[in-house]
C-alpha cells in the first residue's frame, strides 16, 4: 500500500474492483493487487499478479482497473501483469477470507509452503462453510475454477468450494 497520498488515493480506487469469478472478493482482497504509483509523466501505473498465470479472469480485471481508475478522473493508466514472484494465498486478506466463508466457499487453511523448502504439508480436513463439520470429502480436485477444489459435506450434506492453498 503506497504512503504517498496522491498514490494512496488512486490505490483505493484500484482497491474496489472486485474479482469478475468472485464478486464479494476485491482484487486488494485476494492480495492481485500488487502496487500503485504515480509515474513522472503523471500516469498511474498499477502492478496486479493473477492467482495463476492461466486464470480466465485476468483480463477483466485488468479492464475493471482502467476503467475504475479513469472513471475516477486518472487520464493515463498502465497496468502491468507481474508473474514474479508467483501469487500465494498467503497474500489473502483476514477480511477476504472472511468474506470467501460468507459467501460459501471454504477460505485456504494454513500457509503455502515455501517453494523448494523441503516436505509438503498436507490437510486432513477441508471445515464445511455452512456448519463447521471436519466430516467432508473431496468430490473433484478442481471446481468451478482451477483454484478451487469441490467437496462435500456428510454432516449437512450442502457441496461447496475450497479456495486451495497455493
Amino acid at each position: 500500500m503506497p504512503s504517498d497520498p496522491a498514490a494512496r488515493r488512486a490505490w483505493d480506487v484500484a482497491a474496489t474492483v472486485t474479482d469478475p469469478e468472485i464478486p464479494v472478493l476485491t482484487i486488494e482482497d485476494l492480495g492481485v493487487l500488487r502496487s500503485v504509483e504515480l509515474a513522472a509523466d503523471g500516469a498511474v501505473e498499477v502492478r496486479l499478479t493473477p492467482t495463476y498465470s492461466g486464470c480466465p479472469a485476468l483480463d477483466a480485471m485488468r479492464d475493471d482497473v482502467l476503467l475504475a481508475l479513469t472513471a475516477a478522473g486518472y487520464a493515463e493508466v498502465r497496468v502491468e501483469l507481474v508473474l514474479a514472484p508467483a501469487w500465494t494465498t498467503d497474500w489473502m486478506s483476514d477480511a477476504g477470507r472472511a468474506k470467501l466463508r460468507r459467501y460459501g466457499i471454504q477460505a485456504p487453511s494454513g500457509r503455502a509452503a515455501a517453494r523448494d523448502a523441503g516436505p509438503v504439508r498436507l490437510a486432513l480436513a477441508v471445515k464445511c462453510p455452512r456448519c463447521d463439520s471436519l466430516h467432508t470429502r473431496e468430490l473433484a480436485r478442481f471446481g468451478s475454477t482451477s483454484c478451487k477444489a469441490l467437496y462435500e459435506c456428510l454432516d449437512c450434506l450442502e457441496p461447496f468450494d475450497y479456495f486451495k492453498v497455493l
